[in-house]
Formats: structure tokens, C-alpha cells, sequence
């Protein structure tokens, strides 16, 4: 498994804007290889809130084939020369490995 997380740190009052955006439904959904896609916020402080995006791919090469793909090229072509919502603070992208998962008991009873 790979795991890829886009953390973005916004102003107080933004975060939902930011995880309607994550919700809706776009190609990555359709991709093959997809596990699924995980929308969380939290306030950091009176004055940022942060929305962190999980998205779990069976592999590296799904995720490399997303990255690849017309449709994600076209979605950064579409967004050339367009600067990030004032709102925005940071956001940061980081990928990881999957090693080991242990479900828990509560995954058992699903």
C-alpha cells in the first residue's frame, strides 16, 4: 500500500471550504488502484484550522498511473497561473510506504 497526505493549514472559518472541495466526487474516485480517500479538519488554534487528505493507493505504481493520467494533467493544465485561495496558509504533500496494517477488533465486526 502507499499513502499519500496533503495537509493544508487555513485560516479560521476556511477549513470547510477546503473539505467540500476534497468531498466531491472526480476522477481520482474512478482511478484504478484507488483504496479510498479520507477528508479530516481540525482546529489548530483561534486563529488556523488544518484539513488533512489521506489517500490510500494499492500501490506506488496507482498512484504513478493517477499521476500519469489525462485527467489529473488536465486538472493542473486547468489551474496554470492561478494563486491558491487567500485563505491558504501552507500545505504540505507527503508520501509514505505502507509497511504493516493491523485491523483492529472493531474492523472484524463490520
Amino acid at each position: 500500500m502507499f499513502i499519500q497526505t496533503r495537509r493544508m493549514v487555513v485560516t479560521a472559518g476556511n477549513a470547510e471550504q477546503v473539505v467540500e472541495r476534497f468531498k466531491k466526487p472526480g476522477p481520482l474516485d474512478e482511478m484504478e488502484g484507488l483504496v479510498d480517500k479520507t477528508v479530516m479538519s481540525s482546529k489548530i488554534s483561534k486563529e488556523e484550522e488544518e484539513v488533512l487528505v489521506m489517500i490510500r493507493w494499492e500501490s506506488r505504481e496507482a498512484w504513478k498511473n493517477w499521476e500519469k493520467s489525462d485527467a489529473h494533467l488536465q486538472g493542473h493544465r486547468d489551474k496554470k497561473g492561478q494563486q491558491p485561495p487567500e485563505y491558504i496558509i501552507s500545505t504540505k504533500v507527503i508520501m509514505y510506504d505502507v509497511h504493516n496494517v493491523t485491523k483492529g477488533k472493531a474492523f472484524s465486526n463490520q
